[in-house]
């Protein structure tokens, strides 16, 4: 049973399906190396969260499974930010993105 706890709260149970993570967002503010924050600028970047669940991949052709295996819980990763489907579970927002639609992950 998948149960998230997010800011001490307990939230609803939700498994992504296929190739389906489930990001909890995350916001970039702009700021300087100083620590000032800057206006937004009209270049678009990329969307950053949190993994919070992973599904189980996708079927290809032939019937095979091919599990998502390049991200996991925990890990930040930046998405492309018109692909992911958004949900608002218990009062948080919460989005769908496809495996296909990550970009990159932060190395720990």
């Amino acid at each position: 049973m998948l149960i998230y706890i997010l800011k001490n709260k307990i939230m609803a149970k939700v498994v992504p399906l296929n190739d389906y993570v489930l990001v909890k967002p995350i916001k970039d503010e702009p700021k300087t190396a100083s620590g000032i924050i800057t206006a937004p600028t009209s270049k678009e970047k990329p969307g950053k969260g949190e993994v919070l669940a992973v599904g189980e991949g996708k079927v290809n052709p032939e019937g095979k499974l091919i599990p998502i295996e390049n991200v996991k819980v925990g890990d930040v990763v930046y998405f492309t930010k018109y692909s992911p489907e958004e949900l608002e579970i218990d009062g948080e927002k919460l989005l769908l993105v496809r495996a296909d639609s990550i970009l990159a992950k932060e190395e720990k």
